[in-house]
């Protein structure tokens, strides 16, 4: 049986915190900013840590970490 491999773009957009949550970027600041209010665009800034049952969801099949 070939080992099973990371999913090469989580490992892009997903980091783990130093207590094992996961970590992502926001959605929706790509392009056509003009659009958007001002306070979406503000709470889009940086990262935010996921909800519990969607990290491990990412970590469990996408990045293989038990």
């Amino acid at each position: 049986m070939p080992k099973l491999k990371n999913h090469s773009g989580a490992k892009k957009r997903f980091k783990f915190t130093a207590s094992g949550k996961v970590k992502a970027q926001a959605a929706g600041k790509r392009h056509g900013m003009s659009k958007r209010p001002l306070k979406m665009k503000r709470n889009a800034r940086g990262t935010f840590v996921m909800f519990k049952a969607d990290g491990e969801k990412i970590a469990e099949n996408f990045l293989r970490v038990k």
